[in-house]
């Protein structure tokens, strides 16, 4: 009877033991999969803005080409820029786990980027550009779809942020490769790169004389 009673008790400990476990990693598991949809969603955020300057530039070129004699080259780069970021195809509903697939994305839209800062700079050469008011609200919405990408794409590095703690966090990481949790990648954007292009418009700045003809 001693030992029968004996075993019931360990018995029973170690099935305490077995459930106390489940239910931790249960609760671990769910924290996980909440985290990881969380990353899941911001990264699709992050796709939106992208996806709405990528559809401001038709627009905008178009309206530039209008000016007399603007500089086809920086038009050109535009539209090659743009080409390239619909190459780099990443699914919008499931954040990356490639680095360098983000990286590549990353490089793309860099480049675009860059394209649409010259642009804006350029533009300051062409009063009559300026003063449009297509071109003054294609200015706007651009600039602020800048900011916008801005703070989407900091959201996301702090929503894989939480993640990544996470699965490397006691428990988490005796069982999360099991379950599936990988790292995740961060934006690692060039110094400079998570900022909006910082442009000066003075409207009011009369335009350039022309240079006197030489003798």
């Amino acid at each position: 009877m001693k030992k029968l009673f004996i075993g019931g008790i360990i018995l029973f400990v170690l099935a305490a033991i077995v459930l106390i476990i489940v239910i931790v990693a249960g609760g671990s598991y769910n924290r996980l999969v909440s985290l990881s949809q969380g990353v899941d969603k911001q990264w699709a955020q992050v796709e939106n803005v992208y996806q709405r300057r990528a559809d401001l530039v038709p627009n905008l070129v178009a309206t530039v080409q209008g000016a007399a004699n603007f500089e086809k080259s920086t038009l050109t780069d535009i539209v090659e820029a743009r080409a390239s970021v619909g190459k780099v195809t990443i699914n919008a509903d499931k954040a990356p786990t490639d680095a360098a697939q983000l990286a590549e994305f990353e490089k793309a839209q860099g480049a675009l980027s860059s394209a649409l800062s010259r642009l804006l700079v350029v533009s300051e050469q062409y009063p009559d550009l300026k003063a449009t008011a297509g071109f003054r609200d294609l200015q706007a919405q651009l600039e602020g779809t800048e900011n916008r990408i801005s703070v989407e794409r900091g959201r996301f590095n702090d929503a894989v942020q939480a993640y990544d703690t996470a699965i490397k966090s006691f428990p988490n990481n005796l069982y999360a490769g099991m379950f599936g949790f990988k790292e995740k990648p961060y934006f690692t954007a060039t110094a400079g790169a998570d900022k909006p292009p910082q442009v000066q418009f003075d409207f009011n700045k009369p335009a350039a004389s022309p240079a006197p003809a030489k003798q």
